[in-house]
């Protein structure tokens, strides 16, 4: 089988540098996070020792002096010992658990802030999110990427101290001679015996976790079919559960799509599937063959010790702690070895998320302040000139704008129609800057755009966009965009955006959460509703600028025209820009854009444009007027 990760595998000495990489972007965020579980399994790893120790110094004393004295001492240390490392551990537990809660949601965040963070045009990228999602799949389904980072490194120190341990406790037993009246077995005591021996105990501890990295390395190197797997039973598996498509299902009956998938034994978690065979083959005799050198570890472990007991070397106590000791002693190599493996084919996924996180910010961050008036003034000192602005998206050869040339008259309202694909949208994305023209320019006040501090620019605009999102918060949390707004506020742009019978009928009226992830209370809302509420939301921030897309596609006609007749004291003195493919719309504005295959091909007043019957406004309007007129 050839492998279907499409990862290369990295060097060990690559595989230590991006995981040393990958431990400082954690320790950085959440040090005490790592602090608590460090010495957690720091001290999970020597405590055991102590008892070790402590029971062989007991059963030395009951198998020889028996001295009552000498054993009571013993026990009270020992329990004492035994009550003070469990009143530390339950400290260190403790603040391990409040330090990690919410881990998951922690290394997400990682992610959630480097797209917060990344520029627009590679969040809209599909490669972007195929790359996070690729990631995410990793994460969630084979617990690869920056989740393991922190098993691993824990593991690793647990390790090193369960061998500093170990050592500590087993070092006697090579120093340890065997009497001369032992006859043939002093030769225990030759530094060459000793020597193959320990060496012997070593490459047994070296190979039952190789063994066990090698069966491992199966499921890393074909990450993409177990991916893939996940992702046939994430959607067909849980179809059933989403309302959305409910009514698709039902009616069309995909569930029929659903068993195809759920119930094949071809499928990549079915009996007959690639991880059943590998499970069946290679992975399963990896995997058995790690667990038998490991019986054999302590089987010499076990015959080495009770030579040199047999022969004299020490007592029936000593034989208690070097067989617990040798036992934890190899536990901590084996594991040490295994980690290190499982570090190496982590790597892989490693590269992956630092590729995601490392995706550059080109776009151009001026530091000039935005002048004018304040945003809730209106756009009184505020003018937009779109000057020779053409525009390619990345990756593609055609242009979606071409030559635009235009200037926005101060507070008008202007209507941008155009059939689809004419570069409406487009035109939109530069005007907010999400994107950067490819060439020319766009001005405020004279000066270019992308001279002034970003965010300050995006501030002057209120966009409802085409595909909008609400959340499953309170209606005033959704309307004011923050947890904390004013109540008044909120409830007068719900009024103006026609929300408020609605609203009247609300009993916690804008603290009514919306949808029931969070609320037993919670409502839904239609379609037209979560229109309004956006719209609202738009008014309430009381940008010069206000950007409608679509804005009332979800609207029943009497709805829309109230919207519409209402909508310039809605807007005030604020520039309003406003995309609809119903064009009566533009009615109510001062002034239309007409774009045709990226090109702005006409411009004026609706009865300017209605009249040029050459024209492709004149071409739009009596293709829907027709249906109205006849």
């Amino acid at each position: 089988m050839k492998r279907t990760s499409g990862k290369k595998r990295l060097s060990w000495k690559e595989a230590y540098k991006i995981n040393s990489k990958a431990f400082r972007l954690l320790w950085n965020r959440y040090p005490q996070m790592f602090l608590s579980r460090i010495l957690c399994v720091i001290w999970d790893a020597l405590t055991p020792y102590a008892g070790i120790y402590m029971s062989a110094l007991i059963i030395e004393e009951l198998s020889s002096g028996r001295n009552p004295e000498i054993l009571t001492r013993l026990v009270l240390i020992t329990l004492i010992s035994a009550a003070v490392i469990s009143l530390v551990s339950a400290f260190l537990i403790k603040w391990r658990d409040e330090k990690c809660a919410g881990m998951y949601f922690k290394v997400n965040q990682i992610f959630t802030k480097k797209l917060l963070d990344m520029d627009f045009a590679s969040i809209d990228d599909v490669k972007t999110h195929e790359k996070l999602s690729t990631i995410k799949q990793n994460q969630n389904g084979g617990g690869w990427g920056l989740y393991r980072v922190i098993g691993n490194y824990e593991s690793i120190i647990s390790s090193v101290f369960t061998l500093i341990g170990g050592c500590s406790l087993t070092v006697t037993l090579f120093i340890r001679q065997v009497p001369e009246s032992a006859g043939a077995l002093t030769s225990l005591n030759n530094p060459l015996f000793i020597f193959a021996a320990v060496l012997a105990m070593f490459v047994i501890a070296y190979v039952s976790p190789a063994l066990s990295n090698k069966a491992g390395s199966y499921y890393a190197d074909r990450a993409g079919s177990h991916n893939l797997g996940n992702r046939l039973f994430g959607f067909y598996g849980w179809l059933g559960y989403r309302k959305d498509l409910a009514t698709d299902v039902r009616i069309y009956r995909q569930d029929s799509f659903c068993a195809k998938f759920l119930n094949t034994k071809t499928g990549v978690f079915g009996s007959n599937g690639i991880f059943a065979k590998y499970a069946r083959g290679p992975i399963g005799a990896y995997g058995a063959a790690a667990a038998s050198v490991s019986v054999i570890f302590t089987g010499l472990v076990y015959v080495f010790v009770c030579l040199k007991a047999w022969a004299g070397a020490f007592g029936v106590g000593l034989i208690t702690q070097y067989a617990a000791s040798i036992t934890k002693l190899s536990g901590g190599v084996s594991s040490l070895i295994g980690t290190a493996g499982d570090m190496k084919n982590n790597a892989a996924f490693l590269k992956l998320v630092f590729e995601f996180l490392e995706i550059p910010n080109t776009m151009r961050k001026g530091c000039l302040r935005v002048g004018g008036r304040a945003c809730g003034d209106g756009a009184g000192g505020y003018e937009i000139e779109f000057k020779d602005v053409s525009f390619k998206y990345p990756g593609n050869d055609e242009y979606s704008l071409k030559n635009v040339n235009m200037k926005f008259r101060v507070g008008e309202k202007l209507a941008v129609v155009g059939q689809n694909g004419s570069g409406k949208t487009t035109f939109i994305k530069l005007l907010c800057r999400l994107y950067d023209p490819t060439e020319g320019a766009i001005l405020l006040n004279g000066t270019d755009i992308r001279e002034y501090d970003y965010l300050e620019y995006v501030k002057l605009f209120s966009v409802v966009f085409q595909d909008f999102k609400l959340f499953a918060f309170t209606l005033g949390q959704n309307v004011g965009a923050r947890v904390a707004y004013d109540k008044a506020a909120a409830e007068n742009c719900l009024r103006k955006a026609g929300f408020g019978e609605r609203l009247d009928k609300m009993e916690d009226g804008t603290e009514t959460y919306l949808y029931k992830d969070f609320s037993k209370k919670g409502v839904d809302v239609s379609g037209g509703e979560a229109q309004k509420i956006a719209l609202a939301r738009t008014l309430y921030k009381a940008a010069p600028f206000i950007v409608l897309d679509e804005p009332t596609a979800a609207l029943d006609p009497i709805a829309e025209a109230e919207i519409y007749e209402d909508f310039n004291d809605i807007a005030g003195n604020r520039t309003a820009v406003y995309i609809n493919h119903r064009l009566s719309s533009c009615r109510f504005c001062d002034d239309i854009a007409v774009f045709h295959k990226g090109r702005l091909v006409q411009r004026g007043s609706h009865e300017k444009l209605s009249a040029d019957a050459n024209g492709k406004y004149y071409e739009l309007w009596n293709a829907q007027a027709q249906y109205y007129n006849s």
